[in-house]
């Protein structure tokens, strides 16, 4: 094809030189001198032209002196008078005149420029569409072709031992696999290969990167396409790119196809305003068929990945189109410290890492936060001049994830600090006495984000649910910030906006969803579904007015009881807030141990324990760089060590008068033996939090990271909606 485009090319260009040649050939190239009309008529008078020749409306002549030329045009309107004037300058001066009809051009000549422009435009497109064609990018020519990409295995390929957990996931994932490796010792039972795969999990949790993994155990070729780039302008685009996928795939069975993001295709049909005739139905219409219509697609197994399973047609869900649904949730704490782990095998870590305390910090992480938290510890390292990446160094990116950037540049007004140290201080005190609750991890006045202060909470274990009483318990501490306030300070303030969107989501969720409540019974009265313009544009609630008006009373009575317990607490424990408020007001922020010893001796006595841990730490320092020290000068012995005994194995001859030291070949060749690794970075695994909580002060919020759906509870400044 493109010798043959490259032939017709140079055909093109040699017919457009050969047109060129035959125009310039009918330019008259003779010359003359042009003549007004009025300066003709004068010459002719005065008798000073020679002759006179005829050629329409133009006339040309010589002169009587020279043998200079000339030409001149007539007006229509002045030709009789012209002619007139003529004949009597023939009769008079006897002189030659003579004419001709006028010149018509040859019809293709005139043509001419127009043939060549068009064809000189008609082969610059040609090329530039041929160059396109040859790179790969004809979108003309293949606007209905499939784009997906065929994985090779090129390099280092991924394989299930670098995805880290899943166990279950992967165990029915690699039947797969030895299905398209053996497919003769499954088919002896009469057991046929599935024809679809879909992975349904939260964002994050590694659906993709399995689907690579799989890519890497099977021998067979891997097609990759997004669900989006089916979906184009123009109707039946995507449908004829599924086709031709199918197609690519059949050519190439038994194969895999990994459409990833499904959910921009496979949406409910008639969920939208429009009809059945648009784009996107079609499209999924044509997968439908592909996958298990009239003609039995054979060797082509379809894995897909979305997180809206509950979005999907039910047609593309039903068993003979995918006939394994996998969840892939958010890993426990063992998953997490084996991601860690996999995150940490080209990171210095340090001796003081502990990677399942660090798993314990990251409730509710997907595997793509445990990824980030760990860049962000090396970008921190790096950042401070660090060789390898310490135990703080992580705990300071993972409070990075949950609650942003510190912000110690803010001008904070003094009334605003003591504000938001009473706030933080209501919640931190009703967490370390309400039972059920998790414990505090840090307190901070210093503003992140949104938020002028936090306080931030880990469970100790994992939690796959929550009790009334822990819900209850939750919403206390959430008004702790705003009751600290009405007590200490007897005023409120803005700063528990946050805390108050979380409470009121958290106690409507206890009556309409989970049924927590005494007076309405057993009923859900949430149906849990997505409003879809079109499909929900008339619908109706499922319950009453007065109903409706039994919910709001029943949220009201969960909060105002929550209020009543968080003001009686904090009334009889003033002087824990003081110490807690007081503390922040020195040193900003506190963690776990501190806030146990502000809460239960006093500020004095934070005060001796802050000053023992820093002597503790310049200790740890310089024990660390004895050591360093120790061991840069057990490296240098050993060196000259060698080079001693390098010096010994050498043997000198005396030779005319000259030096000659000769070494022994095989220690040349084979260099320096048994030379010590220069390397001490210490390198480990590493893990992700598990799950936080966070309360916001003044402008500040409250941060839960749930275990299982990782919630965020805030209250800090108006709207802020800071989730971990």
């Amino acid at each position: 094809m493109k010798k043959w485009g490259k032939s017709a090319f140079v055909y093109l260009v040699l017919f457009l030189v050969v047109l060129g040649f035959i125009w310039v050939l009918n330019i008259d190239t003779t010359s003359s001198t042009k003549l007004p009309y009025s300066d003709f008529m004068t010459k002719l008078t005065d008798g000073e032209i020679k002759s006179i020749y005829y050629e329409g409306n133009t006339i040309t002549g010589e002169f009587k002196t020279g043998d200079q030329t000339f030409e001149t045009y007539v007006p229509p309107m002045l030709m009789r008078v012209t002619g007139e004037a003529i004949d009597r300058f023939r009769v008079e001066q006897k002189a030659f005149v003579d004419g001709e009809p006028p010149a018509t051009t040859p019809f293709y000549v005139e043509i001419l420029p127009v043939i060549m422009i068009s064809l000189l435009l008609f082969g610059v497109l040609w090329f530039v569409m041929l160059g396109s064609a040859g790179a790969g990018n004809s979108k003309a020519m293949n606007f209905g072709r499939s784009r997906a990409k065929a994985v090779k295995n090129v390099g280092k390929k991924i394989t299930f031992e670098d995805v880290a957990g899943l166990a279950e996931e992967k165990e029915e994932l690699m039947e797969l696999v030895d299905f398209l490796k053996n497919p003769k010792r499954f088919s002896a039972l009469g057991a046929r290969i599935p024809k679809g795969v879909l992975m349904v999990g939260p964002p994050g949790t590694g659906k993709t990167y399995l689907s690579r993994a799989v890519a890497g155990e099977a021998d067979v070729p891997f097609f990759s396409i997004s669900g989006s780039e089916f979906v184009e302008m123009f109707v039946g685009v995507g449908a004829s790119r599924v086709r031709d996928l199918f197609e690519e795939g059949k050519k190439n069975a038994p194969c895999i196809i990994f459409i990833d993001e499904i959910d921009a295709i496979g949406r409910k049909r008639g969920s939208g305003l429009g009809g059945g005739h648009d784009e996107r139905e079609q499209t999924l219409n044509q997968i439908l068929v592909e996958m298990d219509g009239f003609v039995e697609n054979t060797g082509v197994i379809i894995m897909a990945a979305t997180n809206r399973a509950d979005v999907l047609d039910p047609a593309l869900l039903r068993p003979g189109r995918f006939d394994r649904n996998i969840h892939v949730g958010l890993p426990d704490i063992r998953e997490r410290e084996a991601i860690l782990k996999v995150h940490a095998r080209n990171k210095p870590i340090g001796p003081d890492v502990d990677f399942a305390e660090v798993a314990k910090s990251t409730p509710g992480f997907s595997p793509a936060d445990i990824e980030n938290v760990m860049n962000e510890a090396a970008l921190l390292t790096a950042k401070e001049n660090d060789t390898v990446i310490r135990m703080a160094t992580i705990k300071k990116s993972i409070i990075k994830m949950v609650a942003g950037v510190e912000k110690k540049t803010r001008v904070v007004l003094e009334k605003e600090r003591r504000l938001t140290a009473y706030h933080e201080a209501g919640h931190a005190v009703l967490a370390y006495l309400l039972p059920d609750q998790d414990p505090v991890h840090q307190v901070t006045i210093i503003p992140r984000g949104r938020a002028g202060g936090f306080t931030l909470q880990f469970p100790e274990h994992d939690k796959s649910y929550r009790s009334k009483k822990a819900l209850e318990g939750e919403i206390t501490v959430l008004l702790g910030g705003r009751v600290s306030e009405k007590i200490m300070l007897d005023d409120i303030s803005t700063g528990a906006s946050n805390d108050l969107e979380k409470v009121t989501a958290i106690a409507r969720n206890m009556v309409t969803v989970y049924a927590m409540s005494e007076h309405l019974g057993a009923m859900c009265y949430d149906d849990g579904q997505d409003v879809f313009i079109g499909r929900d544009f008339g619908a109706k609630k499922s319950f009453s007015d007065s109903v409706q008006a039994e919910i709001d009373a029943e949220i009201r009575c969960i909060v105002d009881k929550a209020y009543n317990v968080a003001y009686d607490l904090l009334e009889n424990n003033q002087d824990k807030i003081i110490n807690v408020a007081e503390s922040l007001l020195k040193y900003e922020t506190i963690n776990g141990e501190e806030f146990l010893v502000a809460i239960e001796q006093g500020v004095d006595a934070l005060v001796e324990f802050v000053e023992d841990n820093k002597k503790k730490l310049e200790e740890d320092k310089k024990l660390r760089k004895e050591e360093q020290e120790k061991q840069e000068a057990e490296l240098l012995k050993t060196m000259e060590a060698l080079a001693k005994e390098q010096s010994k194995d050498a043997k000198s001859t005396e030779d005319d008068g000259r030096i000659v030291i000769c070494l022994d070949s095989n220690e040349d060749e084979a260099g320096l033996k048994g030379k010590p690794d220069s390397d001490n970075g210490f390198y480990g695994n590493s893990t992700k939090n598990e799950s936080a909580k966070t309360s916001e002060s003044a402008g500040g919020e409250t941060i839960s990271v749930a275990s299982s759906d990782k919630e965020a509870e805030s209250g800090g400044q108006p709207d802020s909606d800071k989730k971990g």
